[in-house]
């Protein structure tokens, strides 16, 4: 007995409107639902695809439902589940881009994003704590965190640049000291058992997963055909160094780039769009943050908000309807942060499963994720720096986005309350802090 694919696509448009609570979240309401409830695949087959998905570059929730998509469905069963699962949250952040830009200098709603800044800041470093409690578990790592975090923080050393170091340090302590470099489970196995699923522990792989030379010829000129097409249509459309071939090409490398999850790729996606491109400033890259933590699907969904005001910025000036350019420039960013990811779940699924548990693979891996840790506390960092100082060194302090700042936290880290409940309280906080100076005034 099987899912029908019509089913199957019913649920996985449903979870693209109610998979909110960033990845962990995602995993959590994915599990509940395919191994407890529904029984379509057993917990150990799904542990077994979600620690593949950890390994690879890119959004691992939504790696995961593509990946369980082609297992039940084949190729277009994991290209229409993951593209579910992606979609409602594209619409959700075109509409509230283009709401930000266009009242967001109206009082209230500045207010509000004054007040979500500062729980931006405690949720990066919220995260940064809570991916090294993951990642790093001894002291060589330690060391690789804090390596990274110098080279970025002291050096602005490139991101890629750090990533392909913290590989070669993972290649070399691998072979030289494997003590080191041993992956930890990362995810808690759920207590009890379940009845028999219809992908169980000892389920054949169906034939369509197992590797093929045929295949992988196929599927590798499929995508670099999805991705050359485009790409040259926005060349011969717009010309080779203007906006749209650049946001194509920088989100294409950021999506080989996203070990560790969506928080990884910010330091990244941040350096390009704010200090190389200068496509939006810092403040409205925390904002697109925060958006992006407050809407359904994976948080890497904040390229389509850079995608967006890139093109309606770009295009304020001459054009009656600068929307449209958005819209293009969200879908463009959406596209190549994606494209890679099917790829390397649908072409690489068969070819990689086989290194499961090789130390010559996972080493490289271990040692990035360490890395990313020290980057992600530098951007924290760095956000701070523009909240509390949002007028520079010279200028006065913002005590109020300091106190936000600390309750965040304090909600984040003792009391462990979620991302969407710090969010809204932060931003009630902004609001009254903006009323309260209204009526003093």
């Amino acid at each position: 007995m099987s899912v029908p694919l019509r089913e199957a696509l019913k649920f996985w448009a449903k979870l693209g409107f109610i998979s909110f609570g960033g990845p962990a979240g995602q995993i959590a309401v994915l599990h509940q639902e395919l191994v407890e409830k529904r029984r379509w695949i057993s917990e150990r087959r799904f542990l077994h695809a979600l620690n593949y998905c950890m390994l690879l570059p890119g959004p691992e929730a939504q790696q995961l439902v593509t990946y369980i998509g082609w297992l039940m469905h084949r190729t277009w069963g994991g290209v229409l589940a993951g593209t579910l699962f992606v979609l409602p949250s594209l619409f959700i952040l075109i509409g509230l881009s283009w709401v930000y830009l266009t009242f967001g200098q109206v009082p209230w709603i500045a207010a509000i994003f004054f007040g979500i800044k500062p729980a931006v800041t405690a949720i990066v470093l919220h995260a940064a704590v809570r991916i090294g409690k993951r990642t790093i578990h001894n002291q060589a790592l330690r060391w690789i965190a804090l390596g990274s975090f110098l080279a970025i923080f002291i050096f602005n050393l490139a991101f890629p640049i750090i990533v392909i170091f913290a590989a070669l340090i993972g290649i070399w302590g691998g072979k030289r000291y494997p003590e080191y470099f041993q992956q930890t489970a990362s995810h808690n196995k759920a207590n009890g058992t379940h009845g028999a699923a219809l992908i169980d522990d000892h389920t054949p792989t169906p034939e369509h997963a197992k590797f093929s030379k045929k295949k992988l010829a196929l599927q590798s000129s499929s995508f670099l055909a999805l991705w050359l097409i485009p790409f040259f249509a926005l060349t011969l459309a717009f010309g080779w160094k203007t906006l749209y071939p650049q946001i194509a090409w920088f989100f294409t490398k950021a999506a080989f780039l996203t070990f560790g999850g969506a928080y990884a790729v910010l330091p990244y996606v941040y350096q390009g769009a704010v200090d190389q491109f200068h496509w939006l400033s810092a403040g409205q890259m925390m904002d697109g943050l925060a958006l992006g933590e407050t809407t359904p699907g994976p948080l890497i969904m904040v390229v389509a908000f850079v995608g967006y005001l890139a093109g309606h910025i770009q295009h304020l000036i001459g054009n009656s309807n600068p929307f449209w350019f958005g819209v293009l420039g969200a879908c463009v960013a959406t596209w190549f942060t994606f494209l890679p990811s099917f790829f390397l779940v649908l072409v690489g699924g068969p070819l990689i499963e086989s290194t499961h548990g090789k130390l010559s693979f996972t080493a490289p891996l271990t040692a990035i994720s360490a890395a990313v840790v020290g980057v992600i506390a530098n951007l924290g960092l760095f956000f701070a720096y523009h909240v509390f100082l949002p007028h520079g060194l010279g200028g006065s302090i913002s005590w109020i986005s300091i106190a936000i700042t600390l309750l965040a936290g304090l909600a984040l880290f003792k009391f462990q309350k979620g991302v969407i409940s710090v969010l809204t309280g932060s931003a009630l906080a902004g609001l009254l802090s903006y009323l309260l100076a209204s009526l003093l005034t």
